[in-house]
């Protein structure tokens, strides 16, 4: 049965390799690298990032798969994921990631987290806003959703400094470690 609308975006629309997007401020959003690994290893050992994370690094090669399925989820088009770095010191502060690429739809959810040590520099909302321009204006998604606990109040926080309205909640979607959490649902579209 044929669609009677076109596709937002034709597939190949990120054919290319991945680019390096600069916030103007001081941070690199950058592909990911093997020697990353330890960095995210040592990012996933903190509390406060588990706490809202449902998948642990036990150890450094099992990081490395990671960074392997990130690389080719851009390269399939189906996902894409930042190494969130200081500009100078190339220093792991975080990641951010379009996850759930639809093209034909134009439309993908956005996801972050910051390292211990980068907490409170507003490096998320920074990295957020620089990403979420670039899949926007530069790319041409028409939507971008991004969800989070409720309890979660640092990454609201986030959201709304990225520019992301507040929709709604969506109840009892969120598995994590400690059980189901009614969750956020903010988005930004074109035009924003």
């Amino acid at each position: 049965m044929p669609y009677l609308t076109e596709p937002v975006l034709p597939a190949g629309s990120l054919g290319r390799p991945q680019p390096v997007i600069p916030t103007g401020d001081g941070l690199l959003l950058r592909p990911w690298r093997e020697p990353d690994a330890p960095a995210v290893y040592a990012a996933f050992q903190d509390p406060v990032l588990r706490r809202w994370h449902v998948r642990a690094a036990g150890s450094e090669d099992e990081v490395h798969g990671w960074i392997e399925e990130w690389n080719a989820a851009w390269a399939e088009e189906r996902g894409a994921q930042w190494a969130v770095v200081d500009a100078v010191e190339d220093t792991l502060l975080g990641r951010v990631a379009l996850r759930e690429i639809r093209l034909d739809e134009g439309v993908a959810e956005v996801a972050y987290w910051t390292t211990a040590q980068a907490r409170g520099r507003g490096v998320a909302a920074r990295a957020t806003t620089a990403l979420s321009g670039w899949a926007l204006k530069d790319v041409g998604l028409h939507r971008l959703e991004l969800l989070h606990s409720v309890a979660n109040e640092a990454s609201c926080r986030v959201a709304g400094k990225s520019g992301f309205a507040l929709e709604g909640t969506k109840r009892s979607s969120g598995l994590h470690a400690d059980g189901w959490h009614d969750m956020h649902l903010h988005a930004r579209v074109q035009g924003d």
